[in-house]
């Protein structure tokens, strides 16, 4: 039963839809200061390259997180610095941190005498309680034999989902992207809250870009997470910006990506599907999703914070 079709995709779609549970929760979070961040692909590329050389560099799996997360969110702070301070479009600045984080994770994966280019991670997450717990029909394999991370994105989902909605800073970020000018009248320091959060968001990316160089491709190569980063601000909008419903949405897409390889195994006239054609659909939905969040009204009805994207100018109010 363990090894039939449905449970085998359901398994690889938990480990595919694990770094977008962090890129995700960590874009609704940024979102829900009021800031549009389309530099997801870049954080996540240098999170990847900066875990992976941590690791490489010290054997640690645990300071190449670290790495990851540091890297990400000072490449996150340059977003906070140009939409926040100097209001610049966020769209613009957002494109362009995509450009320069893919070109610097190229670029560092290709530097020195011994490039990281085909060198394999010199350690890798794996699986725990793995076993006889994973035989148990159906919910062993679901729920065990799963790298640590798998089990944190979703403890990261939950932890974001709890400070979002019930404690008194969550309060204070969403009313920041709903109503800066209301929420600095109320006490709240827009600048700082925005700041924070934009960080934490690209902490969270690169923790996602992490993961794909330490468990899914630990050998490193350009370009590893292919368009991981724009499908997770998809997600977003799919999870209505609610991190629980991010978890589901990864693994749905997760599943997505496993789909076009579960048709080649069902013989003819699936296996004739071009394989290229299955291969575009998260595409597709990341430009559809693109053409809903800039759409206002749609946005708003999906849930959007109304002050999404929108500079703030404090001499305003």
């Amino acid at each position: 039963m363990n090894e039939s079709l449905l449970i085998l995709t359901a398994v690889a779609a938990i480990s595919l839809g694990t770094p977008l549970i962090f890129a995700t929760v960590g874009e609704i979070i940024t979102e829900r200061a009021g800031i549009l961040n389309l530099g997801v692909q870049g954080m996540m590329l240098v999170g990847a390259v900066s875990g992976f050389w941590a690791t490489f560099v010290s054997g640690s799996l645990i300071l190449g997180v670290v790495v990851a997360m540091v890297a990400a969110a000072g490449l996150a702070a340059v977003h906070a610095f140009t939409s926040i301070t100097l209001r610049v479009s966020q769209i613009v600045s957002g494109l362009a941190l995509t450009l320069f984080g893919t070109g610097l994770a190229s670029f560092l994966g290709r530097a020195g005498s011994e490039p990281l280019v085909g060198s394999p991670s010199r350690k890798v997450f794996v699986p725990l309680l793995d076993g006889a717990m994973t035989e148990i029909p159906v919910v062993g394999p679901l729920l065990f034999g799963h790298d640590a991370l798998v089990y944190l994105a979703v403890i990261v989902a939950g932890v974001a989902s709890y400070y979002l909605f019930h404690t008194h800073l969550g309060l204070s970020l969403r009313a920041v992207g709903e109503d800066p000018a209301s929420a600095e009248s109320a006490g709240v320091n827009v600048t700082w809250v925005r700041y924070a959060h934009v960080m934490v968001g690209g902490a969270l990316a690169g923790l996602g870009g992490a993961y794909f160089s330490l468990a899914l491709v630990p050998t490193w190569q350009d370009d590893p997470i292919g368009a991981a980063g724009w499908i997770a601000i998809a997600l977003v909008i799919l999870a209505s910006w609610r991190p629980w419903r991010a978890v589901f949405a990864a693994y749905l897409f997760g599943a997505a990506e496993r789909f076009q390889f579960t048709l080649q195994t069902l013989g003819e006239p699936w296996s004739n599907v071009p394989s290229t054609l299955l291969a575009m659909l998260p595409f597709v939905l990341a430009i559809v999703a693109m053409i809903v969040l800039t759409s206002g009204k749609r946005a708003r009805f999906l849930g959007a914070p109304a002050a999404l994207g929108i500079p703030y100018f404090r001499e305003q109010r």
